[in-house]
């Protein structure tokens, strides 16, 4: 079965849909992290990022795979034709690129299809912007996953002092997350929107772990639906 998490950047899609797939035993899917990867590639080649012929061929010939630990189903790395790019996709600099990139409809069809292809794996908890809309339609758990665009900058900022990556401004990440959502929502492919049978949660000023316990329980409703429909 498929999870599926969408929402804005910085609402904490991450960090919950791992957890998420901690507590059900599914594995995580980081599609974010494949965009990244790719306009990562693409900034390492010299590409245009207006470029969309070029950022196609580029995310079709590129292989994008996840290390995972064994007995671990979090990916804890992320590597582009065997380079590890697990940090170097996390700077300001790749949030900046990967809007462009992830509006390349050419490159939103390469990675689509390699979603779609992992997911049919296993059970899954996929997070992204267009997973309950475009790449997982069918999935009986869909939750659109929000926060005001203060809240999101404050966590992102506390992100970058933790890593130790990305810029540490509040004003300038604010500015980043209001461009990228306008971005996100106003492309004409795959447009960042909640699907209509999802479950909206706004977790500004919320705990987290009330907001994992409940898409968790989202999850085992779905999954108990889906047993009865198949036994009757």
């Amino acid at each position: 079965m498929i999870v599926a998490i969408d929402g804005p950047s910085g609402a904490g899609k991450s960090t919950v849909a791992k957890a998420v797939a901690r507590n059900l035993g599914y594995s995580c899917l980081d599609t974010g992290a494949m965009y990244r990867a790719v306009a990562w590639l693409a900034l390492q080649e010299g590409v245009d990022l207006a470029d969309e012929g070029s950022l196609g061929q580029l995310a079709r010939r590129c292989t994008i795979e996840f290390g995972h630990e064994p007995g671990d189903p979090l990916p804890r790395r992320v590597l582009v034709d065997g380079v590890d790019v697990t940090d170097a996709i996390r700077t300001a600099e790749i949030d900046k690129a990967v809007s462009p990139v992830s509006a390349a409809p050419s490159v939103r069809e390469a990675m689509v299809a390699q979603q779609q292809r992992i997911g049919r794996g296993g059970d899954y908890v996929v997070e992204g912007r267009d997973i309950g809309t475009c790449v997982f339609p069918e999935s009986p758990a869909k939750v659109f996953l929000t926060a005001s665009a203060e809240e999101r900058a404050h966590r992102r900022v506390r992100q970058n002092v933790d890593r130790g990556v990305g810029s540490i401004d509040y004003e300038e990440v604010l500015a980043d997350i209001v461009r990228r959502d306008e971005a996100d929502s106003s492309r004409a492919t795959s447009p960042l929107v909640k699907a209509d049978d999802a479950v909206e949660i706004d977790s500004t000023g919320t705990y987290i772990e009330d907001i994992i316990d409940r898409i968790c329980d989202l999850a085992r409703q779905a999954q108990e639906r889906e047993r009865f429909a198949t036994e009757a």
